[in-house]
Formats: structure tokens, C-alpha cells, sequence
């Protein structure tokens, strides 16, 4: 493992933005969607991708919630290793932002305050009807299938399906800091979902670092490649 060009590489970097994906947050307990063993290939009636899109939320909503709840709702998750070095970075004046596709919330969970969550959070839902905000406890603890708001209306949580559009300020700002980066490290992600993995085109810093345990598209255009686990590297640096 590289982790004296890695470390090199954060020591002269003062404008760190870090992008990750679900890879970020296995080492937490939360299963990743593309490996082997993530959720893409566990066995449910519907596909999981057609689960957790707008058009099956619309039209199966219990069995959409059914998935959310099993899946989805990972409330006594902790950080990890990963987490934790991002926020000593920041509190360091080092990090710039975080950029991630995860939408579990654990990277404010240790303490990150700059974080653009491209496909949403559990921890924000809404009512469709009045706007009426929920913790996802309400979600998780509901005694109907379909969590409904005091109003009546149906309670969504605030994460992108597919179909749905990301969040133009959310866009907007991830992009910026990309763009004034000096070391961008992407990490436990496949990039191969889009648009958010379009985003490193805008990258124009200094060095390109990718931690990913399987190989990517990347691969071959970054400064540096590990092969391993996100924590596990992160928790090496100093």
C-alpha cells in the first residue's frame, strides 16, 4: 500500500475535497450496492434499482417502504475511520469539502460540516402534502407500511430516486469545490453512476487519488491507486 505518497500528497495540499460513494461506508456496516455481495445482487420480487425509483414509489409504495425500512435505514451506524480523518482534516483547515452519493449521514454524524449529499439523506423526510418535516425514526417506526403525516399525506424521505433530479444547489456547490481543489481523493465508489460521477471533470488541482477496493474507469488517470478499503488507508495517516 502507497501511503507515503498518499501522505505526502495531503501534507502540501491545503484545499482537499473528498468525493465518496457507498464504498466509504462499509466499514460502518452498510452494504454497498454494486460487489458481490451488495444489494444489486440480493434476490427481491423487483430489481433493486426499480425499487428506489420514482415511478415504483409512486405506484408501489409498500412495497418501496418495505425495501426503505430493510435496507435503507441503517440508524445505529457509527462513523468510522474514514469519517473520523475528514473531520481532523477540517477541523484542520485542510479540507475543503466533502462530496458524497451516500445518503446514511454519517460524515456529519463525525463532525464534517461542509458536506454536499449529491442523492440526499435518511435523516431529512418530508410530507408530500404539507411539507411537514420527520425524523427517520418516524419512518423506521411507523406502525403503517406507508408512513403518513398527521395531515394525512404520504411522508417521503428526502433521498433522489431514480428518475429524479439531484439538487441544483447542491450541484452547484459540490462542482465549485471540485474545481478549487488541489488534491481530489475519490474513494469506495465504482463512478459509474451518473451525473455524479461527471463531476471530476472539473477537477483542475494538483494531484487525483483514488481508493477503491475493486478497479474503476479511473483508474489509469489518476496520480495514485489503492486497492483497499477506505478506512483502513485514511485510519493509517496522520
Amino acid at each position: 500500500m502507497n501511503l507515503e505518497k498518499l501522505q505526502q500528497f495531503v501534507d502540501e495540499s491545503n484545499r482537499i475535497v473528498f468525493f465518496g460513494g457507498a464504498g466509504v461506508s462499509t466499514e460502518s456496516g452498510i452494504p454497498d450496492f454494486r460487489s458481490v455481495d451488495g444489494l444489486y445482487h440480493q434476490k427481491y420480487d423487483y430489481p433493486p434499482e426499480q425499487m428506489l425509483s420514482h415511478t415504483f414509489f409512486e405506484r408501489h409504495p409498500e412495497e418501496f417502504f418495505r425495501f426503505y425500512r430493510d435496507k435503507l435505514l441503517p440508524l445505529d451506524a457509527k462513523p468510522n475511520a474514514a469519517h473520523k480523518k475528514l473531520k481532523e482534516w477540517e477541523d484542520a483547515g485542510k479540507l475543503l469539502a466533502v462530496v458524497t452519493q451516500n445518503i446514511d449521514g454519517l460524515h456529519q454524524a463525525a463532525g464534517c460540516k461542509k458536506v454536499y449529499e449529491l442523492h440526499g439523506s435518511v435523516h431529512r423526510n418530508y410530507c408530500l402534502s404539507c411539507g411537514k418535516f420527520y425524523p427517520p425514526e418516524a419512518i423506521r417506526d411507523s406502525k403503517e407500511i406507508v408512513p403518513r403525516c398527521s395531515c394525512g399525506g404520504r411522508i417521503k424521505p428526502d433521498v433522489v430516486l431514480y428518475e429524479e433530479g439531484l439538487d441544483n444547489d447542491v450541484v452547484n456547490g459540490a462542482v465549485n469545490a471540485i474545481a478549487k481543489a488541489d488534491l481530489l481523493i475519490i474513494a469506495g465508489t465504482s463512478l459509474t453512476v451518473y451525473p455524479a460521477a461527471g463531476f471530476i471533470r472539473y477537477f483542475r488541482g494538483k494531484h487525483l487519488v483514488l481508493i477503491n477496493r475493486d478497479p474503476t474507469p479511473m483508474d489509469s488517470s489518476c496520480d495514485l491507486v489503492l486497492h483497499e478499503k477506505v478506512g483502513q488507508v485514511l485510519g493509517s495517516l496522520k
